[in-house]
């Protein structure tokens, strides 16, 4: 079992697979440390300790292995604590001497000789080698089914023959109060767990009796031994010493309206080189025929090598546009194997949800754009059928006939159109497909057909619609921030960000009317955002930055004066987005920015963070100082950020903050902030001033928007390949200390291989495409197939020589 190290090796961490397998040699130094599998009905977070989060929709998100009592059914959380009696899965082993380990770590706890814990796009591993044995846990998803696919190896690599008892255990947890129970079951060839959902309403029963209600472990071979009750596993031990363990033989327990568990135990004999498998399936049934059937589907041969490979064909097809080599190999193996990857799931499950809420429905089609456009294109016209009669937008997106808006698609929100113009406008640039903008969408809330340039048309009139006499966009009980609850409930307060966000919208829509020949609309429009610009200049600048909002009370609030949430981030970035701010104002905006909301580890969302509740502000003050909204390092606002000093041609600044989204490089920063590199989460703790010691850490949620923005970002923006509707523009701003780099890009179908390349002879970027020079960094006449050799020379510093 020797790692093979080919990047970024240290005692902590190392890549394999030229980044493709990112392994974590320690279970304590990150103990949060966690990667993410899923198909396309469930999602799993796996810890490197053995805990484990799972959720599958049926058809709303439900779980299948419980915490003790209370849980969040419905989201994953960020910051989850793990604690005894938290979902996992583990493997102990016991020698003929009575002694006992735990693979992965949990929920013994005690030091292995050697521990690995593999990650890959497909696939989650635990390796580790104690007392001669060495073992290898490895957890896959099947493509379309509900299910867990976990093989177990073990290994005698003495030289004496050995005596060991193996207990794969699966907590299962607290069920229902109305009816739970557990017990092995021959007939199944499974340890059950069943359970009724509770409910009080007569009508809910037809919904409940539907439901997979029943939990398994069904493993490939049957168990010596087992245990179905927690309670009695643990004993007087607990979890982490199980009484249990001490007789030769688990007692064959049942759990009567007790606390499941699924406990088995083999006893073998290894003889030295010998290696034993096993393969166990685990998750949720509807009955025992369901059992039955998954039985004879996955525990037969091959069954596992064929889920192996139809996953290795579904990532394959979410591969994005852009493969990179740059002098940051760390920065490379992100980009190139995990990126693409969270942006595919985010975009091809929706979040696994029935009602995803539509800014993040729209954001993630954005970054399908890069991955395949065509499916950005059906989620954009689907969500336009979902558009109101007069041009608005709903809270959520429906995305089957029985979903509800549900939790924060309950509360009204005032961004929603905004966003339409700001990701459509990508999939037109990148796919070239202007005919999208005359196809007809027929929208159930009106029936009737508009065109979805009509539509977008009507949501800008919409934004236009709701705005304050100051004309300003009205707030109401959100925007993008979501807990900004209390601003305007009573239908006065403003939201400077969104009237930027408008602006910027607004001006983009007016940029493709005119492609168009929609002279009049794109006139219209332009008037709108003028005024807009305008009204924002004489009532949001507050000297040195711009506010984030004025209440229902007509307070400004992310001001100068205030001890707390006195600068947000958001109405800075879109200020330089929308090109609002004034040069000065620009000038202002970066050094307020670098004073007050810069970090080691991206830019705040707010500071200095709220420490209590200010009523007309909202829940967002609430929420814990340095998390969240409220003064973290929220990287979905941070790329944003990044985007925008990137089109304000502020290169170095954007490389700086966009680098920093990602842990490392360094063991000292990847122990800070307790995550693997193998996703960007939503935040990382902020409010360092008072928080010192948690200042850093990450969420560990890979549910964010910033993956979408993240890669368009290096596609457009860094490496400067950004399509338009005659061809494809490149406009680089590498950073200053890269002498070389290279892409693969794939743009409408043809290849261009791209070689950028530092040289003090030139003081301006200079093109060649096949060896032929370029008067203008615009590439025309792109034919699918066809395969080009682009070279990009830049001046020895962005600036010249």
């Amino acid at each position: 079992m020797p790692p093979v190290p080919d990047a970024m090796a240290s005692e902590l961490l190392s890549r394999e697979l030229e980044g493709a397998r990112v392994v974590l040699h320690s279970p304590t130094a990150l103990p949060r440390a966690s990667g993410f599998l899923w198909n396309r009905r469930m999602v799993l977070q796996v810890n490197c300790r053995g805990y484990v989060l799972a959720r599958h929709l049926q058809p709303e998100p439900s779980a299948y292995a419980h915490a003790p009592f209370l849980e969040a059914k419905i989201f994953l959380q960020p910051e989850v604590p793990h604690y005894a009696h938290h979902p996992g899965r583990y493997v102990i082993v016991r020698n003929e001497d009575g002694e006992c380990w735990s693979l992965p770590h949990e929920p013994l706890r005690r030091p292995l000789e050697e521990f690995r814990f593999e990650v890959e796009p497909g696939r989650v591993r635990w390796r580790a080698r104690q007392d001669g044995i060495e073992s290898r846990l490895t957890l896959r998803l099947p493509m379309e089914e509900v299910i867990e696919l976990w093989t177990l190896r073990l290994r005698n690599t003495g030289d004496m023959p050995r005596q060991l008892s193996v207990y794969p255990c699966f907590s299962i947890g607290y069920m229902s109060w109305m009816n739970q129970s557990a017990a092995w079951e021959p007939a199944n060839g499974a340890l059950v767990a069943r359970s009724v959902t509770p409910y009080q309403r007569l009508e809910d029963w037809a919904r409940v009796k539907e439901l997979k209600d029943l939990t398994f472990l069904a493993p490939d071979r049957a168990p010596d031994a087992w245990e179905a009750s927690l309670e009695a596993f643990e004993g007087e031990g607990g979890w982490h010493a199980p009484s249990a363990l001490g007789p030769e033989t688990l007692a064959g327990g049942e759990a009567i309206y007790e606390t499941p568990l699924a406990a088995l135990q083999y006893r073998v004999t290894l003889e030295p080189g010998e290696e034993l498998r096993w393969r166990f399936l685990f998750g949720p049934a509807h009955d025992d025929a369901d059992i039955d059937r998954l039985r004879r589907h996955w525990l037969v041969d091959g069954a596992f090598e064929r889920a192996r490979t139809e996953t290795e064909a579904y990532l394959a097809g979410g591969a994005g546009c852009l493969r990179q080599e740059t002098p940051d190999a760390d920065f490379d193996a992100f980009a190139n194997h995990w990126l693409d990857r969270q942006v595919f799931y985010h975009a091809d499950t929706h979040r696994l949800t029935t009602d995803p809420q539509t800014r993040n429905y729209l954001q993630d089609a954005m970054g399908m754009v890069y991955l395949e456009p065509a499916r950005a294109r059906e989620t954009l016209a689907f969500a336009l059928g979902q558009q109101r009669p007069d041009g608005g937008m709903p809270e959520g997106i429906l995305l089957n006939p029985g979903a509800r808006l549900k939790y924060i698609n309950e509360v009204p929100h005032m961004d929603h159109c905004a966003w339409l113009p700001l990701c459509l406008a990508p999939y037109l640039d990148e796919s070239g497909d202007l005919a999208f903008l005359d196809e007809p969408i027929r929208s159930r809330a009106d029936d009737r057909p508009r065109t979805v340039f009509e539509r977008v048309t009507l949501a800008m009139r919409w934004l236009l619609a709701h705005r304050d006499p100051r004309g300003l966009s009205l707030i109401n009980q959100g925007d993008w921030c979501d807990p900004l609850n209390m601003a305007g409930p009573k239908g006065r307060g403003v939201s400077t960000w969104l009237s930027l966000a408008t602006v910027h919208a607004l001006r983009i829509w007016c940029g493709i009317a005119s492609t168009k020949g929609e002279e009049a609309v794109a006139a219209e429009l332009a008037a709108g955002a003028d005024a807009m610009h305008a009204a924002i200049q004489e009532h949001c600048w507050d000297g040195d930055w711009f506010c984030r909002g004025i209440t229902d009370e007509g307070r400004a609030f992310g001001v100068a004066s205030e001890t707390e949430g006195r600068i947000w981030l958001n109405p800075q970035s879109w200020a330089l987005l929308s090109g609002v701010a004034d040069a000065d104002q620009r000038t202002r905006i970066l050094e307020a920015l670098d004073e007050h909301l810069d970090t080691p580890h991206g830019m705040q969302m707010l500071g200095p963070a709220y420490t209590g509740l200010v009523p007309d502000v909202g829940r967002v003050t609430q929420k814990f100082p340095g998390c969240a909204e409220n003064g973290s390092v929220y990287n979905h606002a941070c790329a944003f950020l990044v985007h925008a000093l990137y089109r304000a041609g502020e290169g170095e600044r954007a490389w700086t903050q966009l680098r920093r989204m990602l842990p490392g490089p360094g063991e000292e920063d990847l122990v800070r902030r307790g995550q693997l590199p193998v996703f960007v989460p939503n935040y990382y703790r902020g409010a360092g001033r008072l928080h010192p010691r948690t200042a850093g850490r990450s969420s560990q949620l890979f549910h964010t928007g910033t993956a979408s923005w993240f890669y368009r970002i290096l596609v457009e923006d860094l490496f400067g390949l950004r399509g338009c509707p005659a061809g494809l523009e490149v406009r680089p701003a590498l950073p200053a200390d890269w002498e070389t780099a290279r892409v693969r890009r794939l743009f409408r179908g043809a290849r261009f291989d791209v070689h950028y390349k530092r040289t003090k002879t030139t003081c301006t970027t200079m093109l060649s495409l096949n060896g032929q020079a370029l008067e203008h960094p615009l590439i025309t006449d792109i034919q699918p197939g066809a395969e080009h050799r682009l070279e990009v020379t830049l001046p020895a510093t962005p600036n010249g020589p």
